[in-house]
């Protein structure tokens, strides 16, 4: 390549390099004088939202963990290597279902032992009896002596203690074999497995966790001031993350007592779950319905954020957006009651995040109507 050629190859490309940062040059300097038009004009695109007029019941908010009613875990009540994990996690399983077996074949043989001993044991045990019942009768016809007879009863005693003896053996062994071997209690699922085949476990370690999820609970701790409010047999309603819609339960029992700080009062709330559809763990938010109804301003649940008590929103007022602090109460079939403003109030939904105090509005979409 001769210099005349190199030198034509650098002006393209200088050309290329200017006519690109001259086009971002543009660019930028286009969505600033956007961005400083918008200023200009001070005026931000929102939806509306009115406040509402709807009907509450009293509630009192909770906050806890599902469980599962019906969990155990599963624990080794021998020593043994495990011979056989007959399960996996998540595995459904019956009541009675074997999960896993510590050296079941060394029990099972021992079994076996103590039943050869047992049934020996028996046989000569009837023997003696024999002996004994046909000495009783030649004793009576005094055909053998006393001591004959008390020496074929004394036998007959001595193989009745022996065979109660192998009895005994033969029952330990059984329930050594059945110690041996992890069971489900009930029908349910397979949450955790922790031990794997070949694995040493030591009497307490635990080996399998079931739950049966068909029948959840939560266990709440409630401020005392809700004593009087909360009864058995209540509605419960709450939220759970991966869940749209509310959930229901009910108020299954009400602690006799309050905590030993005298502070909370622990509530029972069970939950039906057929579908399985809720998890244990899962930590959810919710309202304990009261009796009783009242009217109160309110907002959709969806404005609002899940864990606000106290929130500032905004208003439209002539177009203008105005900072307002309201305090807000558990939600309720999709709302939830606020005090702080009037019914008929334009809340400012869309847009929210980009108003301030005074900014101006432009209102893209109408209110929404309805109301209860």
């Amino acid at each position: 390549m001769n210099r005349k050629t190199l030198l034509i190859y650098v002006a393209l490309a200088v050309a290329v390099i200017a006519g690109a940062a001259s086009y971002h040059r543009s660019q930028r300097n286009s969505e600033l004088n956007h961005q400083a038009t918008v200023k200009g004009e001070g005026t931000v695109a929102v939806t509306l939202v009115p406040v509402q007029e709807r009907t509450f019941r009293p509630a009192v908010a909770f906050t806890g963990t599902l469980l599962a009613v019906n969990r155990a875990e599963l624990k080794a009540e021998v020593s043994g290597r495990a011979t056989r994990v007959a399960v996996q996690e998540g595995d459904t399983v019956a009541a009675g279902a074997l999960l896993g077996a510590q050296d079941e074949d060394d029990y099972a043989l021992g079994v076996q032992a103590a039943e050869a001993q047992a049934a020996q044991a028996r046989a000569q045990s009837l023997q003696a009896q024999r002996d004994n019942d046909r000495s009783v009768a030649l004793l009576e016809k005094r055909s053998i002596t006393r001591q004959a007879a008390q020496q074929a009863e004394t036998a007959h005693n001595a193989t009745k203690a022996a065979t109660q003896a192998a009895e005994s053996n033969l029952g330990l062994a059984r329930l050594r074999l059945k110690k041996a071997r992890l069971v489900a209690p009930f029908a349910g699922q397979v949450a955790r497995r922790l031990v794997q085949p070949g694995e040493m476990l030591s009497p307490g370690q635990t080996a399998f966790e079931v739950v049966d999820n068909r029948k959840l609970e939560i266990r709440a701790d409630l401020p005392t001031e809700a004593m009087a409010q909360v009864k058995v047999g209540q509605k419960a309603t709450f939220r759970a993350i991966g869940l749209t819609g509310l959930v229901e339960g009910r108020v299954a029992q009400v602690s006799p007592s309050l905590s030993q700080d005298g502070r909370t009062l622990r509530v029972r709330v069970e939950v039906p779950n057929p579908d399985g559809l809720l998890k244990g763990g899962l930590f959810v938010e919710g309202v304990i319905l009261g009796e009783g109804e009242t009217k109160s301003a309110a907002l959709p649940s969806t404005l609002l954020k899940p864990q606000d008590r106290d929130a500032e929103i905004y208003i439209a007022e002539q177009s203008v957006a105005r900072r307002r602090k309201v305090t807000l109460g558990p939600e309720q079939d999709g709302f939830r009651p606020i005090s702080g403003l009037t019914v008929g109030a334009l809340v400012i939904d869309s847009g929210k995040d980009l108003v301030g105090e005074g900014s101006a509005l432009r209102v893209i979409t109408g209110p929404a109507a309805g109301g209860k």
